[in-house]
């Protein structure tokens, strides 16, 4: 992928930002358990950096998918992995499908505020009962006079005690489950609504996941995104700009955690002699380094692949599974490298552990990127036996 003077400045902008309104911040908002949302996209949309690859018309910039590739690697400088988290809900996960197939007056109301940091998103598909497993969904809206009637619940949503809307996929028809799912913009201050439980996570600390109840929540049937019945697929859609974005955000912060290591290990004593100096150490940090430059290469060529128009989803799944795994094997390496320092709670590296943990969970779980991986490659799926 060609970085442009343009790709650049995007990364340098970003970068800036998150050194100077992030992360002087992040222990503050990590003990609290949440971010001041509304407050921080309200600077970014000033910034013009909520809307990159959305198109002019509603405040974004227009450029192609590379460019966001580049804000979300410089958002992985950030000191934790709660943020950049929750910026990319409101930029890669709960906004593509609305860019892509909203009508233009559901753009203008949802869209262009979101794109403007005035209004905060949640994308809201998981439930307890189906998380990776999309098509089990039973969170359903049945129509009534002009209106969707909603009810069900979702579970582990982002930004979901703050959230202005949701971009939620229901069901809203009986028959085949890939073929009854709608996505429906629903205002979270609809009656009926109930998000006051926030959950109480492992990590991502200052990102604030709630739980969500629908008790017969009325939603004008204009809020529908696209054609009903194609939910499953614009949700399938969307997790690949999902599953770029976070792939490229752990980027940086991988690098930056790797080079923290071998700065400490090179003050480190031990038995005489600096931690970096054993063999094994500092063998075991190049191939660190080597993990994360494959991973970089694999984001870009995914996005090369994507901005060219052509079917990305399975090198967009090979670079989600591939973060993760890469993301466990670098912070329990270097906590290891760290000791006991390591181990306490405040450490940068503890940090890490504890929240990157979770891209192997979120937006498909590993198992779900392997078997996409399988059936691109010709020979996963289920099989009938005898």
């Amino acid at each position: 992928m060609l970085l442009t003077h343009e790709h650049k400045e995007i990364y340098r902008q970003v970068k800036t930002f998150v050194e100077k309104e992030l992360n002087p911040n992040v222990p503050e908002w990590e003990k609290a358990g949440i971010w001041p949302a509304h407050e921080v996209l309200k600077k970014m949309g000033s910034l013009g950096l909520l809307g990159i690859s959305k198109p002019e018309a509603y405040g974004g910039m227009g450029l192609d998918y590379s460019y966001e590739v580049v804000f979300a690697q410089a958002l992985g400088n950030c000191i934790c992995g709660s943020l950049p988290m929750g910026i990319g809900v409101q930029t890669d996960m709960a906004t593509p499908a609305l860019a892509r197939f909203g009508s233009e007056e559901l753009k203008k109301e949802y869209l262009a505020p979101a794109i403007a940091g005035d209004m905060v998103v949640s994308i809201a598909v998981s439930e307890a009962g189906a998380g990776s497993d999309v098509a089990s969904i039973k969170t359903s809206a049945r129509k009534e006079g002009g209106d969707y009637v909603i009810s069900g619940s979702k579970m582990w949503i982002t930004n979901g005690t703050q959230s202005d809307w949701a971009c939620m996929l229901v069901n809203t028809g009986e028959g085949r489950v890939h073929e009854n799912k709608s996505l429906i913009i629903v205002p979270m201050d609809a009656k009926g609504i109930d998000r006051k439980t926030k959950l109480d996570k492992l990590g991502m600390r200052a990102s604030d996941t709630a739980m969500i109840f629908l008790d017969e929540v009325r939603v004008p049937q204009r809020n529908l995104v696209g054609k009903e019945g194609m939910g499953f697929m614009y949700q399938m859609l969307q997790f690949q700009e999902e599953r770029l974005f976070g792939a490229a955000s752990g980027i940086d912060g991988l690098t930056n955690l790797i080079n923290e290591t071998i700065d400490y290990t090179r003050q480190r004593q031990a038995f005489g002699q600096s931690i970096i100096d054993n063999q094994y150490v500092h063998f075991r940090m190049a191939e660190l380094k080597t993990e994360v430059e494959a991973l970089k290469a694999l984001v870009y060529q995914a996005t090369e692949e994507y901005v060219a128009g052509r079917d990305a989803t399975m090198l967009a799944s090979m670079a989600k599974l591939k973060v993760g795994r890469v993301g466990r094997e670098v912070t329990d390496a270097c906590l290891q490298f760290w000791g006991g320092q390591g181990y306490m709670w405040e450490s940068s590296v503890a940090q890490f552990y504890r929240d990157l943990r979770l891209h192997s969970i979120g937006g498909g779980a590993d198992e779900v990127m392997l078997g996409i991986i399988s059936k691109r490659l010709g020979y996963g799926g289920k099989r009938k036996v005898g």
